[in-house]
């Protein structure tokens, strides 16, 4: 059941569209006017009311005598103007449901038009406020357990339409404790449901299936990890019951058809060994042909490209590896990749992400150790241990080269600089997540040396111009300088053009809910936020401060993120949240189905929430 709001606020509105009424009655009264003799025009104005449900705007009204046909006007951020949003409404409908970035909504303003042939008169504007938790959509596993961790890692199709879930703590019906799984949701007519649960082939007790997880565009493709799968096999669809390789990781590809999922394949480094966690990390591309792979526990102390993977010299050096597919079902390993600086412990490939056409990668090594700042400067200094780098190579034809050496415009030991990374589907644009920088700056481009709040975090965003890459900025969280721990940028997402940036702070303890709440309330320790920042003609700026809707102590909200290709779905993850429901719900009530959402009687359960 929906929830009307009562909260609204109603402003006149005069500008716009006043001229347009007046030539519209003037042409109505003669001059111009052939084909409505006899009209008259509209006296008042029908009223706009509006109820939420999971990331729709759903706006009501009752027809007015001599009205034709209504359209709907949105200002979505009170100052970008009123624009008319979907098709114009016929007499006896008296709705229309407007699916909305609901965190990009916060501030909109809508008005109803009811026109007729002589012309249209406006409703007052209604303005949306409020937390807007109505709007917000709260999944949960179908079969919620505890230690499940639902919702540790998150994917969306490009257009929003497709939800995959890891829960690599779930044991499924037969206990096998950490074996993992995937929760596959879809939207259709409006609604969201559960589409799949999806186990691999070879399920077992703590391989952690679902740790890692990519869709492509279409939401067909879908690759999962299980870092700590143990079979000795390598390459393409090997001997999956051997476990003589502890922890040497794996990845299975899944084909959706006719909204039925099936495994295509079962992939392994071609270099297996114990403890490499082949999968820890996994990039698909949009068309789902090419797949990137990082093992951080890989040993070769090898640099560049296919260089040799025989070697065992330098423990957590790290290593990604590049496949690609074939004739829509034959997959091969096509590079191996090392860092141009390999060093031990540097623990290359722990994130990877691909841009759509599978041409540009970048790779992170959040424990290399150089002193460096700044784009292609010096290696080999390893006076930082743990300040972190980002690679970024690209592919011409089948060959993988190198492009750039990244690091942050203000290095210190210890940021763990590219934990996270996000690039554009075009590769033009890089996200680079530092959750233990140590700046005590707030908001966009702030003082880059005030190093006085530890593990606040923070994201430096990278453009490329030709084959040249720069800083853009230096982001930081609104409220980077309140009490406590943030590890803003845990977790980082870009829309497909570069100009949207979801960013999760899992440690963040505001005792807030839903949008742009009290961000300097103390009282929930480990909740976790999640932040919305735009660039408008190349300036970013923070958009919105994302809760739960059912905030609570230790939730770890905002552990993963991702959002659409186009930037209208952002999808949050909170693997510690505890609540007993199961399927889909509104965030601003008990699910129905298995108990109360804000219930914390199952400890790490997790969830996910949609605006």
């Amino acid at each position: 059941m929906l929830r009307r709001i009562v909260s609204m606020k109603y402003v006149n509105h005069f500008s716009q569209c006043v001229v347009l009424v007046c030539l519209l009655a003037l042409a109505g009264c003669g001059g111009g006017g052939g084909g409505n003799e006899g009209r008259v025009g509209l006296t008042v104005a029908a009223e706009l009311s509006l109820e939420l449900d999971i990331k729709t705007f759903r706006f009501e009204w009752v027809d007015i005598e001599g009205a034709d046909f209504y359209r709907i006007l949105e200002d979505p951020d009170g100052k970008s103007g009123f624009v008319q949003v979907g098709e114009d409404v016929k007499v006896g409908v008296q709705r229309l449901d407007h699916i909305v970035p609901l965190y990009l909504r916060t501030n909109a303003s809508y008005i109803l038009e009811s026109c007729n042939a002589v012309e249209c008169v406006e409703s007052k504007a209604l303005i949306v406020n409020g937390t807007l938790l109505s709007g917000v959509g709260y999944f949960k596993a179908s079969n919620p357990g505890v230690w499940a961790d639902f919702g540790r890692e998150v994917s969306l199709s490009a257009d929003g339409m497709t939800l995959a879930v890891g829960a690599s703590g779930e044991g499924g019906e037969s206990g096998a404790f950490n074996s993992g799984a995937v929760y596959v949701f879809t939207r259709n007519k409006g609604h969201w449901q559960q589409q799949a649960y999806i186990k691999p082939s070879n399920s077992e007790h703590g391989d952690l299936f679902g740790l890692s997880l990519s869709l492509s565009s279409d939401g067909n493709t879908l690759s999962v990890s299980a870092p700590m799968e143990g079979s000795s096999a390598a390459g393409l669809n090997g001997d999956q019951s051997d476990n003589s390789a502890p922890h040497a990781g794996a990845v299975y590809v899944f084909m959706r058809s006719s909204g039925e999922w099936s495994q295509e394949a079962y992939l392994k480094a071609s270099n297996t060994r114990s403890y490499s966690y082949f999968g820890f990390s996994s990039s698909l591309s949009g068309d789902g042909n090419t797949l990137a792979v990082g093992a951080f526990g890989e040993t070769s102390a090898s640099k560049g490209i296919n260089g040799n993977q025989d070697d065992t010299s330098l423990k957590d050096a790290g290593a990604v590896y590049l496949f690609t597919r074939d004739n829509g079902s034959a997959w091969t390993q096509e590079a191996y990749i090392k860092a141009s600086n390999t060093g031990q412990e540097d623990f290359f490939g722990y994130p990877v992400s691909l841009d759509a056409g599978g041409n540009t990668l970048a790779v992170g090594a959040h424990w290399e150790s150089s002193a460096a700042n700044g784009i292609d400067n010096d290696e080999s200094d390893d006076s930082a241990p743990g300040s972190g780098a980002a690679y970024v190579f690209t592919r011409s034809g089948h060959a993988w080269e190198q492009k750039a050496y990244l690091k942050g415009s203000n290095t210190r030991k210890g940021d763990y600089f590219a934990y996270s990374l996000s690039i554009s589907a075009d590769g033009q644009n890089l996200a680079v997540g530092a959750p233990r920088q140590f700046g005590g700056a707030t908001g966009v481009n702030g003082d880059e040396e005030n190093f006085d709040s530890p593990n606040s975090g923070a994201v430096y965003l990278f453009v490329r111009e030709a084959e040249s890459w720069s800083q853009e900025a230096y982001i930081k969280a609104s409220n980077s300088n309140a009490w406590g721990e943030k590890m803003f940028g845990h977790s980082v997402s870009l829309s497909a053009n570069g100009n949207i940036l979801g960013v999760g702070s899992p440690e963040e303890s505001s005792n807030a809910v839903g949008i742009n709440g009290d961000q300097f309330d103390s009282s929930a320790q480990y909740a976790g936020a999640a932040y919305a920042f735009a660039r408008t003609e190349g300036n970013w700026h923070q958009q919105a401060y994302i809760k739960a809707s059912n905030t609570m102590k230790g939730d770890k909200f905002g552990d993963a993120v991702c959002l659409s290709g186009d930037g209208l779905t952002f999808a949050v993850g909170a693997f510690g949240e505890s609540g007993t429901g199961s399927g889909v719900a509104r965030g601003d009530q008990p699910d129905g189905r298995s108990g109360d959402y804000r219930n914390s009687g199952i400890n790490e359960v997790g969830a996910v929430y949609l605006y």
